[in-house]
């Protein structure tokens, strides 16, 4: 290997890398790019050869040209050679290795079907790194981008949710070939400072001379280096070319890149020129070995050429003789391949299209007499394939159906490959549509959502009348893909004229079809065009005996009417949804799986935390076991949502995160917008003061709306607000709320959470110098939660009257408001919000004699912001803490007898509470302030609550003080 030439500045900081992988503000990353031959390989090998000797474990492999419909054909390459005693050390590992190839599910997928396996996948992947890092391990994928989509999708999964350890990822490929998605996390990652990017540019001069041409002239050396443009391999293949004397006339710059495998041209001429001098037996193992990538054993390679099993002694000498050319070089498992991808392509590229269709049919042949399962052979059936052959096709679905679950973009391709082929006659028709549905499934779970709309527009229209069943069926999912493409209005038209088809749908097929059309409506805001649809659902399923299409009926009805605010008939629905849903079982849960979710969702509207917890967790369960990708991020993000108002932000922010990851695969840019909404206000709450991750993720989610309107959108805009005025913005917060609503009134806002979102304008408004404003709006939230009835959202509104008696100097009755509002929080379980109305609290009361309430305060919000991971309100705490804890005021002698806790009690007592307010004011049970209260009594020898309440005003701490 020649010596590693101009670049030791990048060499310097991956070996500083490399030193400081454990500290964590390390990035877990190293993006290495470039053009063709500029040395990306080569430094990457570098980077794992000094991370070999650092004892770390290197896990290198390669993405390739003409394998880019293997799933995870880069990441099967870097298992192949891990070191046995990683191996052993590691049961898991040979599982993983199987799931990649497509034999098994990962754990918990006992279904074939659906995308969702493919996530538990990237997470089992990760968690195996995450065991390695305890040592230090580095994976190294190297051409990114040949690698095929499963590969890309789990490279970027790793970029988005690095392993915990000393774990580095570095990936190397050339810029202008890789996907924009990939690019985007990459860039996204280098702006963030968590991938560390190396753009390689020319070598320089020099060094390069000095280096690698040492004993040629220095004025021809020179006259080569301009040539190559400093590209390290030309400039190598011209020196090689000059030594062995051969002709360099016309070479003269750096060409453009050829069409066939994008090179320089004079870099092509040169690699061809030195494949001319191959013998004919050298060249036909060349081929074949071109053909069979990471196949290329002597045993393959002789069968592939169509020489019997003895010739196998004559081609291990020609690949000896390949191999002192240096055109091949020896891999892991007595496995061959070419010294550069360069060279392997333009091998292929100039195989005689016969010839190269022999090569893979004799490779496919053989790699099923050996038992190589059908997700492997598939490549090379692929491009045998000249004409229809059930045989091949079989195998093609065989391997599509196995690789749907964590590859559907291979699947999808696949699909692709046996439809073109397969005769448009009408006794295949039937399995043609059904090749149809099944790849503009793959297509839209793959992300690919115009190009699965518009096949299922297609397949809606060709099979009429003859194919019902399937009709239906296509025009559910394009309805799906319409919604997630922002067309809602559309799926609800094509939803109407399949309801209005003659024959009508079957009963099945009907409740589907208006659920559907209740859904589009909820998502564009008007669920009250579509209660007549959603109502006649529920019937036809329950005269048809359907009991999980009565459930998913009741439970959509009930998501709407807790959108629209309709406290009291959203409550009945979601009893109705939920005594059917806990009556059925898992399987018969499974197609209508989605009803959990909304199910989940209206019990987390109407504030009934634990409900929606038992119901998110079982419909994930569902969820994940029969294969219902799109059925995911509503219930996770219903999950987070829940776990954010009971305090429990860690888990509530791995929610949102996953639910993000689905709906990024997913392609739908409505759905991201919503899963960055709902982790926007995790992040806000979770992360530390001054950190900007909760704005940037807004104006992600604001962005992803792309204008539209509707439950989503603003939902995004609503979170774009409180995190802008979190972060010091009144006058933003303000736009972006009212951009949400369309105006002042709010009117275009979701109703059930709108007292909330007037709590914020009330607070930006005071906070702009807008009082009459921030009146108008306080007064609002108060309107609008008692209509509500709802707990949190009129501690909303008490927050939002808080806010303007203190602007105002009422300092007590904002004390009062804030402790009614935390009271509110505590009956309805949201002790996040608790939390927070203790801590606005607090220096209120001190500042008004209460110091021993005010602490107790203090330490409660505390206490309950450290358990649940609250770093907002932790930091709150630590910045309010000398505000609160300041020295109490001395205590009057009548009153010296009592403890600390029982003056506080007796304060309250003269305030005119009764025993059950105080306990729960205090946090206390009832039957303890009734032993405090006799105490006080005896020790003050008072003989009644009015004889206190006396004493108490008399001494300044009772009512009116």
């Amino acid at each position: 290997m020649t010596q590693l030439v101009g670049r030791s500045a990048e060499l310097a900081r991956l070996d500083d890398l490399l030193a400081r992988l454990d500290r964590p503000e390390a990035p877990a990353v190293v993006d290495i790019a470039g053009e063709p031959g500029i040395g990306k390989s080569r430094l990457l090998g570098e980077v794992c050869a000094r991370a070999r000797q650092e004892g770390f474990t290197v896990l290198r492999g390669r993405a390739t040209e003409y394998e880019q419909h293997v799933p995870f054909q880069a990441f099967t390459d870097a298992l192949a050679d891990v070191d046995p005693g990683v191996m052993a050390a590691d049961p898991a590992l040979p599982e993983l290795d199987l799931m990649l190839h497509g034999i098994r599910q990962p754990p918990g997928d006992r279904s074939a079907s659906g995308a969702v396996a493919r996530f538990g996948l990237h997470r089992a992947i990760t968690a195996f790194l995450a065991r390695l890092g305890g040592r230090g391990v580095v994976l190294a994928i190297d051409d990114l981008h040949w690698a095929d989509p499963a590969s890309r999708e789990l490279v970027d999964h790793l970029i988005r949710h690095p392993a915990r350890g000393r774990v580095l990822l570095v990936v190397a490929r050339r810029v202008r070939q890789t996907p924009m998605s990939l690019t985007a996390t990459l860039a996204r990652g280098t702006d963030s400072a968590d991938v560390l990017h190396f753009a390689l540019g020319p070598l320089p001069e020099q060094e390069s001379i000095r280096t690698l041409a040492s004993d040629v002239p220095e004025y021809r050396a020179k006259q080569l280096y301009a040539a190559s443009e400093g590209n390290p391999l030309y400039l190598l293949a011209l020196l090689h070319a000059y030594r062995d004397g051969a002709s360099l006339h016309g070479i003269t710059a750096h060409s453009d890149a050829t069409d066939a495998i994008g090179v320089p041209g004079g870099l092509a001429a040169l690699l061809l020129d030195e494949l001319t001098t191959l013998t004919a037996p050298q060249h036909r193992v060349a081929e074949a070995v071109a053909v069979l990538g990471d196949r290329a054993t002597p045993a393959m390679v002789t069968e592939a050429i169509g020489l019997p099993v003895q010739a196998v002694v004559e081609v291990e000498e020609q690949i000896r003789a390949l191999m002192a050319r240096d055109v091949l070089r020896a891999g892991p498992g007595g496995r061959w391949a070419f010294r550069h991808p360069l060279v392997r392509a333009l091998v292929y590229e100039n195989i005689a299209p016969e010839r190269r269709t022999d090569l893979h049919r004799r490779a496919a042949r053989e790699l099923a007499r050996s038992g190589v399962p059908a997700t492997e052979r598939a490549h090379h059936v692929e491009r045998s394939m000249t004409a229809w052959d059930a045989e091949a096709a079989a195998v093609l679905q065989e391997a599509a159906a196995k690789c749907a679950a964590t590859a559907p973009a291979t699947a999808a391709h696949l699909l692709h490959v046996v439809l073109g082929h397969m005769p448009d006659t009408p006794d295949h028709a039937r399995r043609r549509g059904e090749l149809v549905l099944a790849r503009a499934q793959a297509l839209g779970v793959s992300g690919n959502l115009r190009e699965s709309r518009d096949l299922l527009h297609d397949l809606i229209e060709t099979s009429g009348n003859d194919l019902p069943v399937l009709r239906a069926e296509a025009v559910a999912w394009c309805a799906v893909m319409e919604r997630h493409l922002g067309h809602s209005p559309e799926a609800t038209a094509l939803l109407r004229r399949e309801l209005s088809r003659h024959p009508s749908p079957s009963p099945g097929q009907a409740v589907s079809l208006r659920l559907a059309l209740g859904m589009s409506a909820l998502l564009t805001a008007s669920y009250p065009e579509a209660r007549t649809d959603v109502a006649e659902a529920v019937s036809i399923a329950r005269a048809a005996g359907n009991s999980a299409g009565e459930a998913a009926a009741l439970a959509l009805a009930a998501l709407g009417e807790a959108y629209e605010g309709e406290t009291e008939a959203a409550a009945r629905f979601t009893d109705a949804a939920s005594r059917l849903a806990d009556a059925l079982t898992d399987p018969g849960l499974t197609d209508l799986c989605e009803s959990l979710g909304w199910l989940a969702w209206a019990e987390a509207l109407l504030e009934r935390y634990p409900d929606a917890e038992r119901h998110f967790t079982r419909g994930l369960d569902v969820a994940r076991r029969g294969g219902r990708l799109h059925v995911l991020p509503h219930l996770l993000t219903s999950k987070a949502f829940v776990h954010l108002n009971t305090c429990r932000l860690p888990s509530a922010l791995e929610a949102a995160e996953e639910a993000e990851t689905l709906a990024r695969a997913a392609g739908s840019s409505d759905l991201l917008a919503f899963t960055l909404a709902i982790k926007t206000l995790v992040l806000l709450l979770g992360r530390p003061f001054g950190d900007v991750s909760a704005l940037a993720t807004a104006e992600e989610a604001v962005a992803a709306t792309s204008g539209g309107k509707g439950w989503w959108s603003a939902l995004a805009w609503c979170m774009l607000g409180h995190a802008a005025f979190v972060s010091g913005d009144p006058h933003r917060a303000q736009e972006a709320i009212m951009t949400a609503g369309g105006g002042r009134e709010l009117r275009l806002l979701q109703p059930s959470i709108r007292p909330g979102q007037l709590d914020t304008l009330t607070g930006a408004a005071l906070a702009a110098g807008d009082v009459d404003q921030a009146g108008r709006w306080a007064e609002q939230a108060a309107r609008e939660a008692d209509q509500l009835g709802l707990d949190g959202q009129r501690a909303g509104a008490l927050r939002a009257e808080a806010s303007l008696a203190e602007h105002r100097g009422d300092t007590r009755g904002a004390v009062r408001l804030l402790e009614a509002a935390a009271q509110e929080y505590v009956r309805c379980g949201q002790s996040l919000w608790e939390a927070y109305a203790l801590l606005r609290t607090a220096p209120l009361a001190q500042r008004t004699g209460q110091g021993t309430r005010a602490a107790a305060m203090w330490h409660r919000a505390h206490r309950i912001a450290v358990a649940g991971g609250a770093r907002l309100l932790v930091d709150l705490a630590e910045l309010i803490r000398p505000q609160t804890m300041s020295q109490a005021p001395a205590v009057p002698a009548e009153l010296a007898e009592l403890t600390a806790r029982e003056r506080e009690v007796a304060g309250l007592l003269a305030e005119g509470l009764s025993n059950q307010d105080i306990a729960a004011r205090l946090h206390l049970s009832r039957r303890t302030v009734e032993t405090h209260l006799s105490s006080i009594y005896r020790k003050l020898s008072v003989p009644s609550r009015s004889a206190l309440t006396r004493l108490m005003t008399r001494v300044g701490l009772g009512a009116g003080s």
